[in-house]
Formats: C-alpha cells, sequence, structure tokens
C-alpha cells in the first residue's frame, strides 16, 4: 500500500468530497483591454503564455484561463509572484480550501474549452467555470498527490533542459564539422543543382493512397533532415501535373513566415517518385543528399540565405535567388564521412522513435495519465 492509498484510507474511508469548482476558486477577469509588448517589471500573462511586460501588477502567482477568443478555456500557470492578464480569467484559490497546486491540477483536466459559448467567438463565462464538480480530498492527500505529479513534471523538465542542452552541443559540433578549410571549394547552389521549382498542391488535394507528396508546409511541422516516406498521398491524375521528387532530391521550401524557417529542407530517400508542389524547389543534384540537408540547417547557410530572403509579412527566397546561394563541397568521400557523425547526433537528438525526445514524450504521457488517474477517486 502505497502513503496515498494510506492517508485516503485514513482520512477518507467514506469516499471524498465533491464540490463544485466555484467553492475552491474565486474567478476575477483581467482588467483593461490593452496587451503592451514591452517595457515593465511585471509579465503579461494571456492564456497562450506571456505577451508581455508592464510597470503593474493585478495579481499574485495564480492560474490564468482563456475566456475569450482562440485561447478560450487554456489554462495558464502565472508563474512569477505578481502578474498581470487582460484577456484571461484569475483564478485565485481560497484560502484554507484546498492547496493551490492540487486545485491548479484540477483545472488542467476540465474541458473549459467544449463549454465555450458560441462556435464563432468563443467566450468562457463564471458560470461556466464554477460549475464543474471536482473531488475535494482532504489537505495531506491533497498534498501526496501534488508531491507525486511534480516529481513528474521535474523529471519531464530535467529531460527537457537536457534536450536543449545537447541540441546547442549538437548545432556547435555541426558547425564545427561543416567549416572548412580555404582548400574546400565554395560554389553556388545553381552550379551543383539543377532547380525546379514545384507547382500547385493543396492540402485539400490528399487522398488516403495513391502517389506520395510533400507539401511545402510539412516541411515545417512533420519531416526532419529526411525520409523514405510521405505522410500524404495525391491521385495518380494529380501527381501527373506535379513535379516529381526522385531518390537523393532535396525539397527546399521558398516561403515562410520567418528569415529564420525559409529554406528550410528535407532530402527524398525513398526508393520510389513522389510529388512536391508551390512554394517549395527541387534540388537535384549529384552530391550526398544527407550532406546538402545538414548543411541547409547550419549557421553559415543561415547567414547566406539571410542575403536573399525578401518580404515582409511572408518570407520569400525564389528559385532564382536559391541558386546564388554558396556553399562548401568538399569530396563526396569526405561528405559521407561528415554524414555518418551528423547521423549519430540527428539520432540522439532528433529522431522521435528513440533518444531524448521520444523519452520526454514517454514521461509525458505517463504524466498525464497519473494525473488523471489520481485526480479521479470514485
Amino acid at each position: 500500500m502505497t502513503k496515498l492509498d494510506r492517508l485516503i484510507a485514513e482520512l477518507c474511508p467514506d469516499g471524498v468530497e465533491y464540490v463544485p469548482l466555484g467553492e475552491i476558486y474565486d474567478f476575477q477577469y483581467g482588467t483593461g483591454n490593452t496587451i503592451p509588448s514591452s517595457g515593465g517589471e511585471y509579465p503579461v500573462y494571456g492564456s497562450n503564455g506571456i505577451v508581455g511586460q508592464h510597470t503593474e501588477y493585478n495579481s499574485e502567482d495564480s492560474p490564468v484561463i482563456g475566456h475569450i477568443g482562440a485561447y478560450a478555456g487554456i489554462v495558464n500557470w502565472g508563474k512569477g509572484k505578481h502578474f498581470v492578464t487582460y484577456n484571461g480569467v484569475i483564478c485565485k484559490t481560497k484560502e484554507g480550501v484546498a492547496c493551490p497546486k492540487f486545485a491548479y491540477y484540477l483545472l488542467l483536466v476540465q474541458d473549459f474549452g467544449s463549454m465555450a459559448k458560441s462556435a464563432s467567438h468563443p467566450f468562457v463565462s463564471y458560470d461556466t467555470l464554477k460549475s464543474p464538480v471536482v473531488p475535494l480530498p482532504p489537505l495531506p492527500v491533497q498534498r501526496e498527490i501534488v508531491r507525486i505529479l511534480d516529481n513528474f513534471t521535474e523529471l519531464t523538465a530535467e529531460l527537457t533542459a537536457e534536450l536543449t542542452a545537447r541540441r546547442k552541443q549538437y548545432n556547435y559540433y555541426r558547425d564545427e564539422l561543416l567549416t572548412f578549410r580555404d582548400d574546400v571549394p565554395m560554389v553556388a547552389l545553381g552550379e551543383v543543382c539543377e532547380l525546379v521549382r514545384g507547382n500547385g498542391l493543396q492540402k485539400k488535394d490528399f487522398t488516403e493512397s495513391g502517389v506520395g507528396c510533400i507539401h511545402y508546409g510539412q516541411i515545417y511541422t512533420f519531416y526532419g533532415t529526411f525520409t523514405e516516406r510521405t505522410k500524404s498521398f495525391v491521385s495518380l491524375e494529380l501527381a501527373r501535373t506535379l513535379k516529381t521528387v526522385r531518390k537523393g532530391d532535396l525539397i527546399i521550401t521558398n516561403t515562410s513566415e520567418n528569415v529564420d524557417d525559409v529554406c528550410k529542407a528535407v532530402a527524398w530517400l525513398g526508393n520510389d517518385d513522389i510529388v512536391t508542389g508551390g512554394h517549395a524547389t527541387i534540388l537535384k543534384h549529384k552530391q550526398n543528399p544527407k550532406y546538402l540537408a545538414y548543411y541547409t540547417q547550419s549557421t553559415m547557410f543561415h547567414i547566406e540565405k539571410r542575403k536573399y530572403a525578401g518580404g515582409t509579412k511572408v518570407i520569400d527566397v525564389s528559385a532564382t535567388n536559391m541558386a546564388k546561394i554558396k556553399i562548401p563541397l568538399p569530396s563526396l568521400e569526405e561528405q559521407s564521412r561528415l554524414v555518418t557523425i551528423l547521423d549519430r547526433f540527428d539520432t540522439l537528438v532528433n529522431d522521435i522513435t528513440s533518444g531524448l525526445p521520444a523519452e520526454i514524450e514517454a514521461r509525458r504521457k505517463q504524466y498525464e495519465w497519473y494525473r488523471d488517474r489520481l485526480l479521479r477517486f470514485s
């Protein structure tokens, strides 16, 4: 029997009391309608996180729930002694009723979003927040549940910090490996690659099966440095109208919302031909595809691409300008050696099926499972 089991058996042998959430929290709308973007000592919390700084505060450390718009119902924790919020509801724990952290965990398992009124302009009212009926065990039981859940969150935080450190280390060594002496020639991409600009292809064109395709947006959200499988497919009829990607080709994005992300590339290593669409350019070449893909992630490449990036709201690097970006071109043998080293780092840091990211994801799922289980007493 665990310590928690003993506490429950001793302090609430006949079951746990259930109360409306309004008996645990006092809810208060944030004041004002302007969110400053800079200046001030105190963080401004919206339902989607910190959105600015301010010179005054309107609450001490408390959870915040978005009450209007796209983030209605999303719970955030104001991680500072004092903070200010305008577009969120401040949740103040009633003194002596519940541990603040236990009460916060109760908020996390509520589906406030589905309770929001008006699909076109969601709004979470006081009545909505007060109404859910939640378990309220004795304070010693609450504290033990908090201790257990905090251990999970601390472990996840440690793993995340480790991953961040590994990624910095990886970026440093990648840049070191891809920095060459003067005897390695610098060439423009257009000298060693045929650049083919994609056309067409929208997400609505995807089918359950057919010809594999990579949409430019998926390069940002789904794919890593290289892949042998596609997430999506299109019909054979549509594929005939799109640009073909063959084994070893790179697909590189032309368009992004910011300069840092534009020109993100993925190397296609699958045996079958696939297709891609607009806002992407296919690089056809005779180099090591992984070497080229890894180099597009380097600091040196980022410096080069900035010279040719244009636009304000939407950043674009045309295929014509992309062809001007210079890269170092060592021998194929040296490219292969570098790829072998970088592959080891990539597996550890970025592969979702192994290494630290998979460990973090497993811990998060474990935490959510235990959180839901520990907060259900029936």
